[in-house]
């Protein structure tokens, strides 16, 4: 039987710390559950000791025990160079390396095999695909995927290349602010200026938006694209690791499990911290230096949390004064404060907000979901399901070509509405020069050395002339996508070259062939490795709490002895892989959990009645 092939484009919100799923059913988008029946889907990919790709819930909770096998928060490597995150990596448990290239590699000890941020991220892509498309019962093939205004070209690029390794044709990148403006003004008949204040898990944008009778047209945009709710963890982790330090000596931050067990306690105890005003981190055999365990428990509130958080929240006031600059409006213009993304929850970052533009903040929104909505809205557009709707973006950051000193000279200036084609005649500086070099460049920093390079080629067959009399005609096109394409014309002798940045991209064009390749030869075998996956897990979790009981009448009893015994044969099979044997095997797998379960259970329960 043939698979029916899905006519439906699906918004995919891609965050840091959680993605979404949204379509558009009717007039209305709506949020996909995951397979574990979930709303969000954690971005976290990890690799089994059996070889298995681990994605969402399940990747999640094995972490502590497979921290330099388990990657989070990879949306900050996607499309970036070594050099550009190198001050992020002590504070993570898996190891990145450097490519000759000067790439990112992510290094799996397991698998003994390196990874792009690209493919990781594809990982978390194909899941939501595959949850959408046993939602709709028919196979998904077309998503729009949003991202940070604030994403460079390279980010952009290697965002639709994530997309097309996970089997997807990615028709549009849809900046994050402008989803959630979507989602929110869909039934708005006035005009109104919006303020959207994103701060996401690993990135932060604000955008001002005109919304209304319509239109929505983005009047700018300002950002950081490594800002965000892990930035916040990472204040408590190292306040955890420095009090652990000055106690007992040890830096933490070298052991990996440790830390990444500090990393979890951090997410919480942040979470914590925006119902509460105190919370206790308790983390019990934290480090063994070989003859006594180490354990932490300190008090945090909510005052010292936001003390550690100052300097965070102090760079989130500049671009919130840039983008009403840009904008040319004042704070009294904004009509409506939309809050987007999860660590927006945090107290202090509402307050700031609130403060800082003297206004009431919107609640009407979840700012978990908003932007899979607005994708699945920009969805419907697309497939002609929405047709009264008109949607007007801007580019982030300039783009020009390098001149004369190394300076940055702007073509396509910053705020400008997209799609967008403008042109710039330059000229040569030497006498009877035969070619130039251009040098196409995205930023704001006078110089061409501080900004992005996108790349560089070379325009041949210039009428030989003394210096500043050829004209050459540089122009840059931006799409919709956000994605750029550079033409260079000698206007006398009609010479020309085009190029199309994909050179942008961490990823050479065949590296992406090659990975859409294997994903697709794997994924007969995934689907099959997947089936015991979970089971697997449940196993792991129940033989861990069996070897720690301390009771040895339960432990010499003739049932939990069969069931031990049953366990560690069914891992020995799962541990050689054999799937056919554990995939017929699955209900029994199950069961003897089960009666396994009912014996920890009531030996726990004999050890409390004991001590009281």
């Amino acid at each position: 039987m043939n698979e029916v092939i899905s006519k439906k484009v699906i918004g995919i919100d891609l965050g840091t710390t959680n993605s979404v799923i949204s379509i558009l059913e009717g007039a209305n988008p709506t949020v996909i559950l995951n397979t574990e029946g979930y709303r969000t889907t954690p971005s976290i990919v990890a690799f089994a000791p059996t070889g298995e790709t681990l994605v969402g819930q399940i990747a999640k909770r094995q972490a502590v025990l497979n921290p330099e096998n388990t990657f989070s928060s990879v949306k900050r490597f996607i499309g970036c160079k070594y050099e550009e995150i190198e001050g992020e990596l002590n504070r993570i448990a898996y190891k990145v390396k450097k490519s000759e290239a000067g790439n990112i590699r992510l290094y799996s000890p397991i698998l003994n095999k390196d990874f792009s941020p690209e493919e990781i991220s594809a990982s978390i892509l194909k899941k939501l695909g595959n949850d959408a498309s046993k939602y709709l019962q028919e196979r998904v093939t077309q998503a729009i995927i949003t991202v940070p205004a604030y994403f460079n070209d390279s980010q952009r690029l290697a965002t639709k290349d994530a997309g097309a390794i996970a089997g997807l044709d990615v028709l549009r990148i849809l900046n994050e602010p402008t989803a959630a403006a979507l989602a929110y003004g869909l039934d708005k008949k006035s005009n109104e200026l919006v303020l959207i204040f994103d701060l996401g898990g690993g990135t932060f944008d604000v955008s001002v938006l005109e919304v209304g009778d319509s239109v929505f047209e983005v009047l700018s945009t300002s950002g950081d694209t490594h800002l965000g709710g892990d930035d916040f963890d990472r204040l408590i982790v190292n306040y955890i690791v420095t009090e652990f330090q000055k106690s007992d000596g040890v830096d933490l931050y070298q052991e990996k499990q440790s830390l990444q067990r500090i990393i979890e306690a951090s997410e919480k105890a942040k979470i914590e911290l925006s119902t509460v005003q105190t919370t206790t981190i308790s983390l019990p055999f934290i480090y063994f230096n070989g003859t006594t365990p180490s354990t932490i428990t300190l008090d945090l509130d909510r005052s010292k949390f936001e003390r550690l958080s100052d300097p965070l929240l102090q760079k989130c006031k500049m671009p919130l004064q840039k983008a009403l600059e840009d904008a040319k409006i004042s704070k009294k213009d904004i009509a409506e404060v939309i809050l987007v993304g999860g660590s927006t929850r945090i107290p202090s970052v509402r307050k700031l907000v609130s403060s800082f533009l003297d206004k009431p903040l919107n609640e009407t929104v979840n700012p978990d979901e908003v932007v899979a909505m607005g994708a699945a809205i920009q969805a419907g557009i697309i497939a002609g399901e929405i047709t009264d709707l008109i949607l007007l973006d801007v580019t982030p950051l300039s783009l020009g070509v390098e001149t004369t000193g190394g300076i940055m000279t702007p073509i396509i200036k910053r705020n400008s509405s997209i799609p967008v084609k403008q042109s710039q005649n330059f000229s040569t500086t030497v006498d009877r020069q035969p070619d130039v070099d251009v040098h196409i460049l995205q930023g704001e920093r006078p110089f061409a050395r501080d900004n992005k390079s996108l790349g560089i080629f070379k325009l041949q067959g210039i009428t030989l002339a003394p210096k500043g009399v050829p004209q050459i005609d540089v122009t840059l096109t931006l799409d919709v996508n956000g994605l750029l394409s550079v033409t260079a014309r000698d206007t006398k002798s009609g010479k020309e070259k085009s190029i199309k940045i994909e050179g942008a991209s961490v990823l050479s064009r065949d590296e992406v062939t090659k990975m859409i390749q294997e994903a697709e030869d794997n994924a007969i075998l995934d689907k099959t490795k997947k089936a015991i996956v979970t089971v697997s897990y449940e196993l792991d979790s129940f033989l861990l709490n069996f070897q720690k009981l301390k009771t040895k009448r339960v432990k010499k009893s003739s049932l939990s002895r069969f069931l031990f015994a049953k366990l560690c044969q069914l891992k020995k099979f799962y541990a050689k892989g054999k799937i056919n044997f554990l995939s017929n095997s699955i209900p029994l797998f199950q069961s003897v959990i089960l009666a396994l379960s009912v014996v920890y259970m009531k030996s726990v329960m004999k050890l409390k009645s004991r001590k009281n």
